[in-house]
């Protein structure tokens, strides 16, 4: 009899790609993670893993085994999802992905929530890129995500995976205090043809909605400085370095040096939870969505 929990730890390394990353998903340490799959290697008398630089690969076998674990652990889902349907309360373990500024600006307060509403469910929080995040809700290794998408960017969704939008984020132009149009109440994407930028790296949706907008004005952004975490991107600005467009959720509040112009027409990122259709009657499913739409105009209001 081959170990479920052994088969769920190689489907997360699948999944994850790395021993360290599936022990974060799963909320193990590495060293247990690398322990269960030596064992399964013991119990399947087959080489699972192997050493590739300073990270490990599956072999064959292994992403056949993974594929299998994939489908036993539908099942086990399966059943589990029917025994809380039963219930009519949220129990059990519920793994949440969510981006940065959401983990930051939103998730803690609807976790603190969700706990004292119900204590009986476990609600583990990993945080992850909005697209990776719908890969992974599909392939089973997030029973939720909370992703965001833009108006000329849209997520894409594969079949088999819902959703349900949460709302609706703005995003301001941040520029120095000192700057020509700081104390304007608005602008327009032509009057900052001409500004260095400061944005996410190339293949981030915001770094893709700020080229292909500023492109839609007839002008080429010039990039000047790439940081992944918005907080940087705001200290890069407080040091006129450039400007940025960041969005309001998880943004805090910004030094004296920083100034918040309002974009016209105002760009938005919309926020969405997305879950496989088989655990859509999962009570603890319904519950986050409902409690994540419910505390969202307060949120926003308070960004």
């Amino acid at each position: 009899m081959l170990d479920l929990g052994r088969l769920r730890a190689l489907h997360a390394v699948s999944v994850h790609g790395s021993v360290g990353a599936a022990a974060a998903a799963l909320g193990y340490t590495p060293s247990a993670v690398s322990q269960q799959i030596a064992k399964l290697e013991r119990e399947t008398r087959t080489t699972l893993l192997e050493r590739q630089g300073r990270g490990v690969r599956l072999t064959d076998d292994a992403h056949q085994l993974a594929r299998t674990a994939q489908q036993l652990l539908a099942l086990v889902e399966e059943a589990e999802v029917r025994l809380e349907e039963r219930r009519g309360l949220p129990s059990g373990r519920l793994a949440i992905g969510c981006f940065a500024s959401a983990a930051r600006g939103l998730m803690p307060g609807a976790l603190a929530e969700l706990a004292r509403r119900h204590p009986a469910l476990d609600a583990r929080l990993t945080e992850v890129d909005p697209h990776l995040s719908v890969d992974l809700v599909a392939r089973g290794a997030l029973d939720l995500a909370v992703a965001h998408d833009w108006d000329i960017a849209p997520l894409p969704t594969p079949p088999g995976v819902e959703q349900a939008v949460i709302g609706d984020d703005l995003c301001d132009v941040l520029v120095p205090r000192g700057h020509r149009l700081a104390a304007r109440e608005r602008v327009r994407r032509e009057d900052l043809a001409d500004e260095r930028w400061i944005t996410q790296p190339p293949g981030t949706v915001c770094h893709d909605w700020l080229v292909r907008t500023m492109r839609g004005a007839g002008c080429e952004p010039r990039i000047a400085h790439q940081a992944e975490e918005n907080h940087t991107q705001v200290a890069l600005v407080a040091a006129g370095l450039g400007v940025a467009l960041v969005p309001r959720l998880g943004r805090g509040t910004l030094p004296p040096e920083v100034a918040a112009v309002r974009l016209d027409p105002v760009p938005k990122r919309r926020l969405r939870a997305l879950w496989r259709a088989g655990a859509a009657r999962r009570p603890a499913i319904r519950e986050t969505v409902d409690l994540l739409r419910e505390r969202w105009p307060s949120v926003a209001s308070a960004a």
